[in-house]
């Protein structure tokens, strides 16, 4: 579990076909320091466990289905990554509660910069608008935001808006993201078991359980 507070910028410096998957090196001084075998980090908003590491990086497996469903797919060496270790028990959320469970991809249409904040248009995925609201939680490339507008439901191409404050833009890969850059998305698990809750309640009666 995390919190979408991001802790380091870290830097993708190796990838080693493993399978159908990839065995990631990432250096993150600050996290591979006290990394141990196995523990949970997050790198862009995806959960990946630790499988060796050093003072100054990690490695990681990643798996097909994640490359075929998160940003993290087309990444390369050289790459910058929002890095975050797992909540420990008692700290306190600063963000929000995100799993590290990718839901899908997003692409920035719009950068609006201004003198101190910027401001973010991301498309959603169809699957996705419903569970975005005004106001809601949002987490892009692993960091706790807060949707600032989103598109009228009645668009045929559903989008979101983030407000950078300065911290973001330069504690995050944010602050660097163009037109046209992928990025990570998971949603509100709050929003996705209502959702859930909903449908079943919509199903037909007898229907599957």
């Amino acid at each position: 579990m995390f919190t979408g507070i991001i802790e380091e910028i870290g830097e993708i410096t190796a990838i080693t076909p493993s399978g159908d998957g990839w065995r990631l090196t990432v250096r993150a001084p600050k996290a591979a320091a006290d990394a141990v075998h196995g523990e949970s980090i997050a790198v862009s908003g995806v959960c990946l466990t630790v499988v060796a590491s050093t003072p100054v990086s990690f490695d990681a497996d990643v798996m097909k289905q994640t490359l075929d469903v998160a940003a993290l797919g087309s990444a390369s060496v050289g790459t910058r990554v929002n890095i975050e270790k797992a909540m420990p028990v008692g700290a306190r959320l600063g963000g929000h509660i995100v799993q590290g469970h990718v839901d899908g991809v997003g692409v920035v249409v719009d950068v609006r910069p201004g003198e101190q904040w910027s401001v973010l248009r991301i498309s959603l995925p169809d699957d996705l608008a419903p569970l975005v609201v005004d106001k809601g939680s949002m987490s892009v490339d692993g960091t706790s935001l807060t949707v600032s507008a989103v598109s009228d439901p009645s668009t045929s191409d559903a989008w979101f808006e983030v407000s950078l404050i300065p911290e973001t833009l330069a504690a995050t890969t944010l602050g660097s993201r163009a037109v046209g850059d992928r990025v990570n998305l998971e949603t509100d698990i709050l929003a996705r078991h209502v959702e859930r809750l909903l449908a079943f309640r919509a199903a037909p009666e007898g229907g599957s359980r």
